[in-house]
């Protein structure tokens, strides 16, 4: 059996992505790295940091072998106008996403066994005329549709999200008995199949205060979230809650629990980040490829400064890895 093989993507390049790749290159690997991005860019950027890195140019070998620390391959794609580190320009936007496109069509034909993102500026391809509410919808679609459940992870606690990035207020509408269960299928089968966890158990939280106290703070509970667990616990799946996400987190609470589901984005994500920020990883479940990412946004204001903390890209690279042993991606 030979080595896996991963593609990161740089993302939003006057961020901090070029930065942690260089990073990351700088390390040993027990895989084959493949770093998408402009050479020109990493170029530049080495040359900011005082980063001693050999860019190649990437050139697909039967059998991948162990990254050499200090060798940056690269799979190029230009961007459409000069980077400056810290200043956004929409004209680069469709770089960016030509450096998701390529991994995700690498990841599904095979080329390599998972793909690590580094941050992406949302309100700059939005800017740039197009429709983009974040990686985990956009790699969805290019995945052929289906639902993407976004989880984060670090050691000891992974938050599943049953909705992602909606208002606060379009978060009610958005819980159906129909969106519980197929969020929460998902969640509990890539448990089994991706992180090896025979007989997943599943933490849910409610919707509202002390999760609705009894139908005096909100009805979901009991109409919506405790009729749907109710059903398919009686289909064998190991799911706990309705609970209170004021003390769904606490550690009596946490323990023999494989993983938290929270309603909406802000209800679940400021807790992992609090307890693993930067050496937490966001993975994308529901999806026929493996991707992690890290738990943060673009810092512009760090693009090489030489102070971007790699941390969180380390751990997304090694869980990828992780991952892809675990699927049996590595080649034989």
């Amino acid at each position: 059996m030979s080595l896996p093989r991963l593609i990161v993507t740089s993302g939003e390049p006057a961020g901090i992505g070029p930065d942690l790749c260089i990073a990351a290159a700088n390390r040993a690997w027990p895989c084959e790295l493949v770093f998408a991005g402009d050479e020109r860019v990493f170029a530049e950027r080495s040359r900011a940091l005082g980063a001693s890195v050999r860019i190649e140019p990437y050139r697909a070998q039967r059998t991948p072998k162990p990254h050499t620390p200090g060798v940056l391959s690269v799979l190029h794609r230009s961007t459409n106008t000069d980077v400056r580190a810290g200043q956004l320009d929409a004209a680069n936007a469709a770089y960016v996403l030509e450096l998701l496109n390529v991994a995700t069509d690498g990841c599904s034909s095979g080329t390599f066994d998972a793909m690590v993102t580094a941050p992406v500026q949302k309100s700059v391809i939005n800017e740039a005329g197009v429709a983009f509410s974040g990686h985990t919808e956009y790699l969805a679609q290019r995945c052929g549709g289906g639902l993407p459940v976004m989880m984060l992870a670090c050691p000891g606690l992974r938050v599943a999200l049953l909705t992602t990035h909606l208002p606060l207020h379009a978060v009610p509408a958005a819980i159906t008995p129909e969106r519980i269960e197929r969020v929460v299928r998902i969640l509990e089968r890539d448990l089994r199949e991706k992180f090896a966890i025979p007989q997943p158990t599943i933490l849910v939280c409610g919707l509202n205060p002390h999760a609705g106290e009894s139908g005096h703070l909100g009805r979901e509970e009991l109409d919506v979230i405790a009729p749907t667990l109710e059903a398919l616990r009686a289909q064998g799946l190991k799911l706990i809650g309705p609970a209170p996400a004021d003390t769904a987190f606490t550690p009596h609470m946490l323990q023999g629990i494989d993983a938290v589901l929270a309603m909406y984005h802000d209800q679940g994500l400021p807790v992992i980040k609090y307890a693993g920020f930067g050496n937490a990883v966001n993975v994308t479940l529901g999806l026929p490829i493996i991707r992690t990412s890290v738990d943060h946004g673009t810092a512009l204001q760090l693009a090489g400064s030489g102070k971007a903390d790699p941390g969180s890209l380390i751990a997304a690279i090694e869980l990828a890895l992780e991952l892809s042993n675990k699927r049996g991606g590595a080649r034989s």
